[in-house]
């Protein structure tokens, strides 16, 4: 018999005054059973870093060729893909064909070796932006996951600030790479 996938609810509250976006998500994050805390709240973390209206979850892990955050224009068209983790060069490649602008939030121990090794080929990539996540910052974000949460995120200055209860996290991304098509 097949896992099922874990449902979390969180209300999630954006206040970004880097685009001037504020609003109130009441999103269904299904965390797939491969997938640990730390992975779903970066895509949570991607969702507040990108908020809009049109911005949705794909489908997940089990979907190949799919990225974890989209959004679509009214005909369809990918306007932007996003990615979190360390994905293949090749991948990256593919998602840049099919969106206009594609982001890549990377974390883990290892995402300085990825980039080292991925850099050159991922450079030439106009449509693309890569940002990394400290490991101690996405270890305490894996830390609020909860079946139910309320959660306020701040963005000013490229600085982001995540309440959950009691707790307040700074994350400081890192823009590993600028995308020129925006």
């Amino acid at each position: 018999m097949a896992l099922k996938a874990t449902i979390f609810k969180v209300q999630l509250q954006v206040s970004d005054m880097d685009r001037g976006y504020y609003g109130s998500h009441a999103l269904t994050v299904a965390r797939h059973p491969s997938e640990t805390d730390e992975r779903m709240m970066m895509r949570v973390l991607a969702f507040a870093l990108f908020a809009g209206e049109a911005l949705e979850f794909g489908r997940g892990l089990s979907t190949d060729d799919e990225a974890d955050l989209l959004e679509r224009d009214a005909t369809g068209q990918i306007l932007r893909w996003i990615d979190v983790g360390l994905p293949d060069e090749r991948d990256i490649r593919k998602a840049c064909a099919r969106a206009h602008e594609v982001t890549v939030i990377a974390y883990g121990r290892t995402v300085q070796s990825w980039w080292d090794r991925n850099r050159g080929k991922l450079e030439t990539l106009e449509n693309l932006a890569v940002l990394a996540l400290p490991p101690d910052s996405t270890a305490v974000l894996a830390g609020l996951a909860a079946r139910g949460m309320e959660m306020q995120c701040t963005i000013q200055d490229e600085l982001v600030w995540i309440t959950s209860g009691n707790s307040t996290l700074e994350v400081e991304p890192i823009r590993l790479k600028t995308s020129r098509a925006a």
